[in-house]
């Protein structure tokens, strides 16, 4: 399984290749985001990209941009920025998760086995395979969500998992922990920021294809859920 690691930093990307390929996991460089694309592109079965956010010709987050037109790769970014709006701007464009720096390579690659296992997992749970909520309909062994016209709903992993946890539990209300826990399938280890930045992602993509449909729904100070009709 490929990895690609995206860093101008030398010392930084050769530090994770020597985690990586200790996992069992075959590692890939990029040292900058036009490299990084270039990569992408010409490797096929690349599983997940780990992405610095201050890189010159091309930063992190105008990587996403570009990686998010046609590819819904995981992606983990590395970033000295700290503050919640940086965090924010990346979820937001589209990346899965974030750690700072300075990091712990042991935490790092704890991120990365949850993401790849939420690309690559099924739910194993005993929910229905195919969920109509609304006007989409949710296709739990393809990981495919389209409207009832037929229109494909592009989303991520984590957004997936989060829209079926939700629908295949009707009026019930998880809590961001909640579906930290079962949607990245490890102990809440972020701020519910995160999560409120992915869920307020995917209603942005769900409103788009439903023409406004409002399908998820904010329980203030508890979390979220979706209603059965």
């Amino acid at each position: 399984m490929k990895i690609l690691v995206v860093d101008d930093d030398k010392e930084i990307a050769q530090l994770l290749e020597i985690y990586i390929k200790n996992e069992g996991y075959e590692p890939l460089t990029a040292y900058n985001g036009k490299e990084a694309l270039t990569k992408l592109h010409t490797t096929p079965d690349i599983a997940l990209m780990i992405l610095d956010v201050m890189m010159p010709e091309m930063s992190g987050i105008e990587v996403i941009k570009e990686v998010r037109k046609d590819s819904q790769i995981p992606i983990l970014i590395l970033s000295a920025k700290t503050g919640d709006m940086d965090k924010i701007q990346g979820l937001i464009t589209g990346a899965d998760d974030y750690v700072t720096k300075p990091f712990n390579p042991l935490e790092v690659m704890a991120r990365v086995k949850s993401l790849l296992r939420r690309s690559q997992d099924k739910v194993t749970d005993d929910s229905p395979y195919v969920l109509d909520i609304g006007t989409l309909t949710i296709n739990k062994d393809s990981h495919e969500v389209k409207t009832i016209a037929g229109k494909p709903v592009s989303l991520t992993a984590l957004e997936f998992g989060i829209l079926y946890l939700l629908a295949s539990h009707p009026n019930r209300v998880f809590s961001a922990d909640e579906i930290f826990e079962r949607v990245w399938r490890q102990e809440s280890i972020v701020s519910a920021k995160t999560v409120m930045v992915h869920v307020s992602h995917l209603r942005d993509k769900i409103e788009e294809a439903t023409n406004g449909e409002k399908v998820i729904q904010t329980v203030w100070g508890v979390g979220y859920k979706i209603e059965a009709h």
